[in-house]
């Protein structure tokens, strides 16, 4: 159950509306999530620009499984559900690297790397070892790519830790819980 209702379109902050009006014709519908989150225009904001900031970084496939890897060690459903769903449709992942993804895991190994630095950082709360810091290195990424992965490991954390506590109503597809896969 739903710990903040999400808001009518004629309840929305005016600080608010611009955003999620531009996120409602992009995506077609305004998701729970997003309709609950713009109560606060301050933290709504800062956050979609965050996200408008982040899609420019490295590759739509790592960053869908960041996301999926992050919201996986949250425990966030609802981030789990719209993650598949664009891995799916928007980076195009099979449902094998959907389900890798969850894990922490690719088959690329380039992204693979990614992926498993990143559930590092939020498993250790970005208390990695040196060897952590080599192998996404080794991998290829730069130290500005790095930065990028802990910065999309803290924008998933802020929409997991955010759809944990209020709970928007589900209008995503469900997942198949993590023990099952």
């Amino acid at each position: 159950m739903a710990r903040a209702a999400a808001l009518k379109p004629e309840q929305v902050p005016a600080d608010s509306k611009p955003t999620l009006d531009a996120f409602t014709k992009s995506i077609g519908f305004t998701p729970n999530m997003m309709a609950t989150f713009a109560q606060s225009p301050i933290a709504f904001n800062a956050w979609a620009g965050l996200l408008g900031s982040l899609s420019k970084a490295l590759d739509v496939k790592t960053r869908d499984g960041i996301g999926l890897a992050v919201s996986e060690v949250n425990g966030c459903n609802y981030c789990l559900a719209v993650h598949s769903l664009t891995a799916e449709h928007m980076a195009k992942l099979p449902a094998e690297e959907i389900i890798l993804a969850r894990k922490g895991r690719a088959s690329d190994p380039k992204r693979d790397a990614a992926l498993q630095f990143a559930r590092k950082v939020i498993e250790t709360r970005g208390q990695v070892s040196d060897t952590d810091l080599k192998a996404v290195r080794d991998a290829g990424y730069t130290d500005a790519n790095v930065m990028e992965i802990v910065a999309l490991v803290a924008m998933y954390s802020l929409t997991n830790f955010f759809n944990n506590v209020f709970d928007p109503e589900k209008d995503f597809p469900a997942v198949t819980p993590a023990g099952s896969i």
